[in-house]
């Protein structure tokens, strides 16, 4: 993962640098996500309903009303959701609480599994009713391209929703950097450091310096015991002669 930090993202506020946003596989994820979902939603509103001969406009996909709706709520939502994931990966290194960190990541997760889920639905019920279609429900033709551009991104939508979600399990795994946090903090105050000041229920204030005293043990030596002395160089007593 780029970056390191809290769930990817660096210490909070931190200076943004845009150059790196734009470069992150996540963020051209989401741009192409964007743009696949425009071209479904657009694909759908714009050429997805013919005229028969009359005032009423039928579904390209074989004259089904639910495969259009379905193409056009699946494509608008994930426009939607892409714009909004935009903003909060542009905040995310701003978010200075883990906890929050950590229920944006979740969502990213969840909602990007499930949209994956129905663009891979999305795909499939399209490709169907297609195959379904005759050519007199489609007089010359009519809407012909439309419905294939709206086959071929939810397609396309499904790979880039499926790497999504697994940027945001990559994210949620690597969880806090646990570097953030000095080693003052993880086992207390380094030998002979000064620690903060401490003020007394008086008023005054204590300073207390921890210090580390090494003690050196004396080599063991063998020594005479005391008042002993050297019987060969001791004087011989002689009797005095009267």
């Amino acid at each position: 993962m780029d970056g390191v930090g809290s769930f990817g993202a660096g210490r909070a506020g931190s200076e943004f640098d845009p150059i790196a946003f734009v470069k992150q596989p996540q963020t051209i994820l989401r741009a192409l996500s964007w743009l696949f979902s425009l071209v479904v939603f657009a694909s759908i509103v714009n050429e997805g309903y013919v005229n028969l001969g009359s005032e009423r406009l039928h579904c390209v996909f074989h004259k089904n009303g639910d495969a259009c709706n379905y193409a056009v709520f699946v494509g608008l939502v994930g426009l939607l959701a892409c714009s909004c994931f935009f903003l909060l990966d542009y905040k995310f290194s701003s978010i200075s609480s883990i906890k929050d960190r950590k229920k944006a990541v979740m969502v990213e997760v969840g909602f990007s599994g499930f949209w994956t889920f129905l663009y891979f639905v999305s795909f499939c019920f399209l490709a169907n009713q297609w195959s379904l279609t005759t050519p007199d429900e489609l007089p010359l033709n009519q809407g012909a391209d439309a419905a294939r551009a709206a086959i071929a991104f939810s397609f396309f939508s499904i790979l880039t929703w499926a790497g999504l979600t697994v940027r945001a399990v990559q994210k949620y795994l690597l969880g806090t950097d646990m570097s953030l946090f000095t080693t003052d903090h993880m086992d207390g105050a380094a030998p002979g450091q000064q620690q903060p000041p401490a003020t007394s229920p008086g008023g005054a204030t204590t300073t207390t310096t921890t210090t580390t005293t090494t003690t050196t043990m004396p080599t063991d030596t063998y020594q005479s015991p005391p008042f002993t002395e050297n019987n060969a160089a001791a004087p011989t007593y002689q009797v005095p002669i009267y």
